[in-house]
């Protein structure tokens, strides 16, 4: 493949071709970051327990995104090219996966299938950031992260929407009969379906990818490569090899991510309790409740999505750490302020800094992290990387629950609270990190 510094630059249109697929997976993310819970709780599923049973989504990517990202890196072939494989296999394994959640019948079920999902999201997804890395030069890198955050808020913006379009507009049901997952939650996972597999197709069919610069020293080293155990024994390796910028920016994504994951988890019952007046999952008031979330996870990834265009040029003018800290600042104020508010309008306002958190927190990791990376190996590292993100998930699946049944009596909203304070820690720590980019 073409050196990291003599890529040649791609027009507007090359780099919305390959970053349109994430359209697509942010569908799949949207749909389950804003409506798991909801459906954990409409079969069930206590808040107290609520954080174990999202244990599922973590614990797949940390056995899937390494995996995947090394043998992404060992893959070619001359019509699929090295990552648009992966994208394809999938693409068809969640959207098999976002119609089969809204039709279980049992928390179990549930749960299952949130692990098919989020396997296969992960399979899909680590290879575009990967896919960057191959195709740009360090001048366009941010350009293309920004690029893929902005598919990925425009994608959650329509997802974390569609219950109430569907529920307003169309005229579906909101309701929960008899313990089952209400209509409107039902079809959103549906069209979820069949967008993820269209957006992902898309980058398939309209991006290409170059061959390795020496094609048979590639494959001959990849023969030697073959087998479980080889591959085992190298991602161990790798470990032990982590860049420096590497380390640091796994501190800052180990408390910005329990902030996120507190947010998916508890802001349905959150908002219910603390503004619907509610804490009854079959109720009326509850279900409103998921729906006004959806508009407020609209909110945020629309910010994000509005966002992703102006880091790139507050990073030229300041830097990378700059930006990706003073948008976490502002995140985390935003949830931390939710504490405050019992007017349900009010609360689309904390979701603006959510939103510029969100934009950084897609872009500007990555952005330090491929500058800082071997070309031969992105794709194994981009996947390593993941482990700092699914790890404090880990931890907070395990912790949340009893933290909020203990300290905080059960009050979701104080979780969400200690989010906050999680992220602005987070945003204050991206100032141990070196980037190798701006010297």
């Amino acid at each position: 493949m073409p050196s990291l510094t003599n890529k040649p630059l791609l027009s507007f249109w090359q780099l919305w071709n390959m970053s349109f697929g994430f359209f697509g997976i942010q569908f799949g993310f949207a749909l389950q970051n804003a409506n798991t819970s909801r459906i954990f709780s409409t079969l069930g599923a206590s808040p107290d327990d609520l954080p174990l049973f999202w244990l599922a989504a973590p614990v797949t990517g940390l056995l899937v995104q390494p995996v995947i990202g090394y043998l992404s890196d060992h893959t070619w072939h001359p019509t699929w090219g090295r990552r648009r494989p992966f994208f394809f296999i999938g693409a068809l394994l969640a959207s098999l996966a976002l119609f089969l959640m809204p039709n279980s019948s049992a928390l179990w079920m549930a749960v299952l299938v949130l692990w098919l999902m989020d396997a296969a999201i992960n399979v899909s997804m680590e290879p575009f950031r990967a896919f960057v890395g191959d195709k740009l030069n360090p001048e366009q890198q941010t350009a293309g992260f920004a690029m893929q955050t902005f598919f990925i808020g425009c994608g959650a913006v329509i997802a974390s929407l569609l219950p109430t379009l569907f529920s307003d507009v169309c005229g579906f049901s909101n309701e929960s009969m008899n313990g089952t997952i209400p209509e409107t939650v039902r079809y959103s996972f549906y069209a979820g379906g069949a967008i993820y597999f269209i957006a992902v197709m898309w980058t398939v069919f309209f991006s290409h990818e170059l061959p390795p610069a020496d094609l048979q020293a590639f494959q001959a080293a990849r023969q030697k490569k073959v087998g479980i155990a080889n591959v085992l024994k190298e991602i161990m390796a790798g470990f032990r090899q982590m860049p420096q910028t590497m380390v640091q920016l796994a501190i800052v994504q180990f408390f910005t991510w329990i902030a996120l994951f507190s947010m998916w988890i508890y802001t349905t019952s959150a908002v219910a309790d603390n503004v619907f007046g509610t804490t009854d999952s079959h109720s009326v008031f509850f279900q409103d409740a998921g729906n006004w979330v959806g508009t407020m996870f609209a909110v945020y990834n629309g910010v994000s999505a509005l966002a992703a265009f102006l880091l790139p040029v507050f990073a030229r003018l300041t830097s990378k750490k700059t930006v990706h800290l003073t948008c976490l600042v502002l995140g985390g104020m935003g949830l931390m302020s939710m504490f405050l508010i019992t007017q349900k309008e009010w609360l689309l306002l904390p979701m603006i800094g959510v939103g510029v958190a969100w934009a950084s927190i897609l872009t500007m990791p990555y952005s330090i992290l491929a500058s800082a990376l071997p070309a031969e190996k992105m794709g194994y590292y981009m996947g390593v990387f993941n482990f700092f993100i699914v790890i404090p998930q880990i931890v907070s699946g395990l912790l949340l629950g009893f933290v909020t049944k203990t300290f905080f009596h059960g009050h979701t909203m104080q979780t969400l609270v200690l989010g906050g304070a999680c992220m602005i820690l987070a945003g204050l720590l991206t100032l141990i990190v070196k980037d190798e980019s701006h010297r």
